[in-house]
């Protein structure tokens, strides 16, 4: 059998630093986000925000991006989406992406042809702790 060498390691620990001394107020206090109140919705807000978007990918925007998708009004901008949307919903928004969906043809039951619709589209995020509840009634 073979001996076994154990070598000690002599650690030198640094002094120590004087603790600061918590004299800054600022740390001492908690600001609480301030709670925005939003303008009484009109009907043009109304006309501008058509409906909510329900597709599985939209949904899971909403639960993990904190993300809206609307269907919206064709001459809308995206200032006037960001303002709507924060009167009908009474929701601080950060940022509005916005896309053209372009209409298709097709045909149905191989005889027929028809046509879907485009619209405008936008993504609406939404400040953080912040949420928009679509499905109450």
């Amino acid at each position: 059998m073979a001996e076994e060498k154990v070598t000690e390691a002599v650690v030198e620990e640094a002094p120590a630093k004087p603790a600061k001394k918590a004299t800054r107020k600022k740390a001492e206090k908690k600001e609480e986000p301030k709670k925005v109140s939003f303008a009484k919705p009109t009907a043009h807000d109304y006309e501008v925000i058509i409906e909510p978007l329900i597709t599985e990918k939209t949904m899971a925007l909403m639960q993990n991006a904190n993300k809206i998708t609307v269907k919206v009004s064709e001459s809308a901008n995206k200032i006037e989406i960001k303002e709507a949307f924060q009167r009908v919903f009474q929701v601080k928004v950060v940022d509005v992406k916005v896309a053209n969906q372009v209409g298709k043809t097709t045909t149905r039951g191989g005889r027929y042809k028809g046509t879907i619709s485009g619209f405008k589209k936008a993504i609406v995020k939404v400040a953080e702790g912040e949420a928009i509840d679509l499905f109450r009634e």
